[in-house]
């Protein structure tokens, strides 16, 4: 299954020299980068080697939901050859909340210190990834904002800006998030972060649950930090965009702004 990592203790092994440096334990951190994939085969070959290339600390976890193109397959093979390359196969499409969730489950069991959602279309662009592994080592969640410093998304017709411009100024009225762009899907957590949220609560699928791992992450008084991207529309394949996306998102942050009320979030 391409799954060729540490035991899963959750526990990093011990320098033998005690005079090891900060810096000689900063590089045994460990970052992994999850990027769900379906019908990505066109893009696959091309995003992991641009990812690894940023840092030597960085790994890969390809979640595919099963892909009819042979994306898998793929990545299996790629896996076979790259150590820093793992593959995690689910049998069905269950939207892109849904995987998340599994490679969170995964890097936590596997220890991993850093755990990062990214595309595999190249709309996040992995020159980025140096920033974020700079931000994150004073915040818990960081958060690539493509809306933080004016707006920087490159190929979206007009009508698509205004959605997500519309969508994000919407989900911070209704819930209070002090976020630019809580639907933004190129983030950063911190393990703890995900160890504290209780993943199995988690709702939300499409951009609402960018929304809800963000909110959760911040009701817990967790530190989210917004670094500037620049976000282009994918060239190859097609967007997973949907009304049914639209509607979950509409709906999901009056659910949070009156579960958070209640307490019971």
């Amino acid at each position: 299954m391409g799954d060729r990592t540490a035991p899963a203790t959750g526990a990093r092994a011990q320098p033998e020299d005690p005079r090891l440096t900060e810096q000689a334990l900063a590089v045994a951190e460990r970052y992994l980068v999850c990027v769900p994939t379906y019908n990505e085969r066109q893009n696959l070959p091309v995003i992991a080697p641009a990812i690894l290339a940023q840092d030597p600390r960085l790994e890969i976890l390809v979640i595919d939901d099963g892909s009819p193109d042979g994306t898998g397959e793929l990545a299996d093979a790629m896996a076979a050859a790259e150590p820093r390359l793992h593959v995690l196969h689910r049998s069905t499409k269950e939207g892109l909340g849904r995987a998340y969730l599994a490679g969170f489950r995964w890097a936590l069991e596997r220890g991993y210190d850093y755990v990062f959602e990214m595309d595999a279309d190249f709309s996040h662009d992995p020159k980025f990834l140096p920033a974020f592994i700079e931000a994150i080592q004073h915040a818990d969640v960081v958060i690539g904002s493509r809306y933080n410093q004016g707006v920087n998304v490159i190929n979206w017709p007009m009508s698509r800006l205004l959605l997500s411009l519309g969508a994000n100024q919407y989900a911070k009225f209704i819930t209070g998030l002090p976020v630019e762009d809580s639907t933004g899907g190129f983030k950063c957590f911190r393990r703890k972060v995900l160890e504290s949220l209780e993943l199995e609560r988690v709702k939300s699928n499409g951009y609402a649950f960018q929304i809800e791992m963000s909110f959760r992450a911040w009701k817990k008084g967790f530190r989210i930090v917004e670094i500037p991207i620049v976000f282009t529309d994918r060239v190859e394949g097609q967007s997973k965009m949907s009304k049914k996306i639209v509607r979950e998102a509409i709906w999901m942050v009056w659910w949070l702004r009156l579960r958070s009320i209640a307490g019971k979030l």
